[in-house]
């Protein structure tokens, strides 16, 4: 109990409480515009968390991506278009919902499960992750090999629907994780002579090159105008919330617990955990076929999910180090700028840090419910701002924050470059998860697997010779196998849906 009143004591001194209030604001802005995902919105705050200490930092963007996560909603059931791809599964309901003339029960049941999920997703992160944590200290090489290996497969696995493309971007990713200098062996690999790629490639202008830079290079693309959003009256938000809810209770339950373990599979994500919950509760729902109809539950479960996810990310990477997601990835970037390498030892070294984690959860989830109003309130003026004056300001901040990651030209090349091959993939519908994901975990796989192999002296049953090692080595190759069956299957039912047409 002293432990977390001290952690609350720290967050809710007037300097950090202050920085997470405006956070917070800058995430509901961040996802009321469509097309400023919450991913984006985080990249932008690194170069702000520079100059803070790591609990304001780390508060800064929890704050920003929770809110930002809920905002989504907003343009979904006002316009049609969701703000953030968390949003996207249950849009047409929110719109159908706004057809009918409820679209305050649609914002108001939005924002009090994505709460209501959020709480549940850090519960669930208090409980697990010091437990995981306590169980992974015993951890070597080889299942910390394994387990990053596992990581990128699931990666691989949840974020795409061709997993060759998957596959494909995560090899662009591996080989930008082995410029530099060779973790084991000291040799200097892919610089070409420059200097400036001898320390690798630095994550933060490769985040924000992925995330912000494509996205003004889509709105450049194909520029549009918003059409003026509908008046929201705040008063009836509130009437109605706590009965609906109330009836989709075991649908509320259900889909937090789900989305905080989606959460935790790497490269799977809010927008993964909303899609699978509101599929999952269509196919339990006793009136499925008013689905899509303007129904409240889908929207009841969906975002329930999302924002309970974004809690379940943090369980492996603050215990191990693999983000469970890209703004989990932006988060482990800022911690090691920091000095703070995440593990299992930041529970034993760190715990006055793990707690404040925890508590600038609880905060930000609470603090949904007042800002949510007034994000609601504002959401006429947030939307009327015209992209061709929002773009040009954020891509200031991009080359302000990709310069200030280490104060050199160099890393803003590297950021526009990246944003464009970036660009091109995502157009070409290659998914940019597991490419972070890998340019992340690619060190950590290399290193582990160099060390493990000279440990068992080339032996690669060694691999497999410890229980938990062995498990997840095994794991990792039935995954392997399922990701090249689903292939395989896919082609041959490709090859034989072409044969009548060609007979």
């Amino acid at each position: 109990m002293d432990a977390v009143l001290t952690a609350f004591a720290e967050v809710l001194q007037p300097q950090v409480f202050f920085i997470i209030v405006a956070a917070s604001a800058y995430g509901l802005m961040i996802g009321s515009i469509p097309g400023l995902t919450a991913t984006m919105g985080t990249a932008l705050l690194v170069p702000i968390t520079f100059f803070l200490d790591p609990i304001p930092a780390i508060g800064a963007i929890v704050a920003a991506t929770t809110m930002a996560i809920f905002a989504g909603d907003i343009p979904g059931a006002l316009l049609r278009i969701p703000g953030t791809p968390a949003s996207a599964a249950y849009t047409d309901e929110a719109y159908r919902m706004r057809e009918k003339g409820q679209v305050e029960l649609a914002l108001g049941v939005n924002m009090v499960c994505s709460t209501i999920g959020g709480l549940v997703g850090v519960a669930v992160l208090i409980f697990a992750a010091p437990q995981i944590a306590a169980v992974s200290l015993g951890f070597s090489s080889y299942e910390y090999f394994w387990l990053a290996l596992l990581g990128l497969s699931c990666a691989i696995f949840v974020s795409s629907s061709s997993p060759v493309k998957g596959v494909l971007s995560l090899c662009v990713g591996l080989m930008l994780s082995t410029i530099g200098i060779d973790v084991v062996m000291g040799v200097k690999r892919f610089t070409f002579g420059d200097t400036e790629l001898i320390g690798g490639v630095s994550i933060i202008p490769v985040l924000i090159g992925m995330f912000a830079i494509t996205e003004i290079l889509r709105k450049v693309a194909r520029p549009s105008r918003l059409p003026a959003p509908p008046p929201v009256r705040l008063g009836a938000m509130v009437s109605g919330v706590g009965s609906t809810i109330w009836r989709f209770k075991g649908g509320v339950a259900r889909s937090s617990l789900m989305g905080s373990v989606i959460g935790a599979l790497p490269g799977a994500g809010a927008d993964i955990a909303a899609w699978i919950a509101y599929a999952i509760s269509k196919k339990f729902s006793r009136s499925p076929e008013k689905f899509g109809t303007g129904y409240p539950e889908g929207i009841v479960s969906a975002s329930s999910a999302n924002n309970a996810a974004l809690s379940g990310a943090y369980v492996p990477s603050l215990v191990f180090g693999i983000p469970g997601d890209t703004i989990t990835a932006i988060l482990i970037g800022v911690l090691l700028m920091k000095g703070i390498t995440p593990g299992p030892m930041v529970f034993v070294m760190d715990t006055g840090l793990v707690n404040a984690i925890f508590a600038v959860f609880v905060l930000a989830n609470l603090l949904m419910l007042p800002l949510g109003l007034a994000a609601v309130y504002g959401s006429r003026r947030l939307l009327g701002i015209p992209q061709d004056i929002l773009f040009p300001i954020i891509l200031l901040f991009c080359v302000i924050g990709a310069f200030a990651a280490n104060n050199t030209l160099f890393d803003v090349w590297v950021m526009l470059v990246v944003g464009l091959v970036a660009f091109l993939l995502e157009e070409n519908d290659f998914p940019l998860a597991p490419m972070i994901l890998a340019l992340i975990l690619g060190q950590l796989v290399e290193e582990n697997f160099m060390k493990s192999i000279i440990k068992a002296d080339g032996h690669l049953a060694e691999f497999f010779a410890r229980p938990i090692g062995g498990t997840l080595g095994v794991l990792t190759l039935t995954l392997w196998a399922l990701l090249i069956g689903m292939s395989l299957h896919r082609a041959w039912r490709g090859r034989h849906a072409e044969k009548p047409e060609t007979e």
